[in-house]
């Protein structure tokens, strides 16, 4: 040290950025695809056309084109159908594996009433009049597929409130009520499944479909729990949460709070088919699935390789990516949609198992997002 002067402390360096997860496409043979010579083709068909009004890109369109030609229930002509109109590219995130984490969703029927009393006391939201959306596809390539929301605050566009905020206000909140129900936890995973029916009073049964989120980001509850030391991470699944808030209720509105996240509806006909999903399409049980669409375009083709829940049998389908949810991040990640009622709901419950992933795309077209 040089006399008459201070040495000042070393600043930590910062540590670099993130660097953004990108996506890998590697062009395969159908062959190399585990079961694919076993799988059953023709319902994959049928799911991928269901969609296929709805798909606005040109390669996908020129597919369901041709697919709409394929004899109903003829499972050779589907196959040939496939294997002639699209390559299969696995699915390799930058982050390294070729493997992801593979969940299972529902449509949950909860019990409810049009109208406030003593046993129905949680409101199931519309959409609040104050809720600001401001798409920002316009802005550049990387932002397409980003929203903002928020309120504005005089000429400011501000955070839209939090689970919490919104909660502690209860049945004040200023926001349309439509309809009521006396379970918390259910109304919480009605709100996770982004979709659901209420079985009010009389028996009647109204759809309540996803309509728009607060902007805050999804916080898995489960992880909450165990991060916490109230569950071992082995029964961190939706019928492990139950029991734990049917013993804890002192603690439950804390621990719903932990998911700053929440989803707002609106009211839709029940019908025979499946909830809407993000494409705009009717889910197919067993055949739909919610991806992230930064790296899989609505509307295609994904064939799946997993494990049923809880079990070594295998799991391999091709699946229609007709969905989106906010817990469905990444490059190799999908929600499995399991259907409508408790059967759907045990399955979806208590998936949580790898798997890997390849999207199939129109032969002689670039991967959508190549590097």
């Amino acid at each position: 040290m040089v006399a008459g002067c201070t040495q000042l402390p070393q600043q930590p360096a910062k540590p670099p950025a993130p660097v953004p997860e990108t996506a890998r496409y590697q062009a395969m043979a159908f062959d190399a695809l585990p079961g694919w010579n076993r799988a059953a083709l023709e319902p994959s068909l049928r799911t991928f056309l269901n969609g296929c009004p709805r798909i606005t890109g040109a390669a996908l369109s020129r597919a369901c084109a041709l697919g709409l030609s394929v004899p109903k229930g003829n499972e050779a002509a589907a196959r040939q159908f496939f294997e002639s109109a699209f390559t299969p590219y696995a699915l390799v995130s930058s982050d390294g594996p070729d493997s992801g984490m593979v969940t299972g969703y529902y449509e949950p029927i909860i019990d409810g009433s049009r109208w406030y009393n003593a046993i129905n006391r949680y409101p199931i939201f519309g959409v609040p009049d104050d809720l600001i959306t401001v798409d920002l596809a316009s802005i550049s390539p990387e932002t397409r597929n980003l929203r903002l929301r928020g309120r504005v605050e005089g000429r400011r566009l501000v955070p839209y409130p939090t689970r919490a905020e919104i909660d502690s206000r209860g049945p004040s909140y200023p926001a349309p009520v439509i309809a009521w129900t006396a379970d918390p936890v259910a109304l919480f995973f009605l709100q996770v499944q982004g979709s659901g029916q209420v079985r009010l009073d009389g028996g009647e049964r109204i759809r309540v479909g996803y309509a728009d989120q607060n902007g805050h980001p999804y916080r898995s509850l489960g992880r909450y729990l165990v991060d916490r030391g109230e569950m071992p991470l082995e029964q961190a699944s939706m019928q492990g949460i139950q029991a734990w808030a049917a013993a804890n209720p002192a603690k439950l509105q804390e621990a719903l709070n932990a998911n700053p996240s929440y989803v707002f509806f609106r009211e839709l006909p029940v019908s025979e088919d499946g909830p809407v999903g993000a494409l705009g399409t009717p889910l197919v049980a067993g055949h739909s699935i919610a991806v992230d669409r930064r790296w899989i375009p609505l509307g295609a083709p994904v064939y799946l390789s997993t494990t049923f829940p809880l079990s070594e049998e295998r799991l391999e389908r091709l699946m229609a990516a007709q969905d989106v949810g906010g817990a469905i991040r990444g490059v190799v990640r999908a929600d499995f949609f399991w259907g409508t009622g408790p059967d759907a709901g045990a399955a979806a419950g208590r998936m949580r198992q790898q798997g890997k992933m390849w999207l199939l795309w129109p032969r002689g077209e670039s991967p959508p997002r190549a590097d």
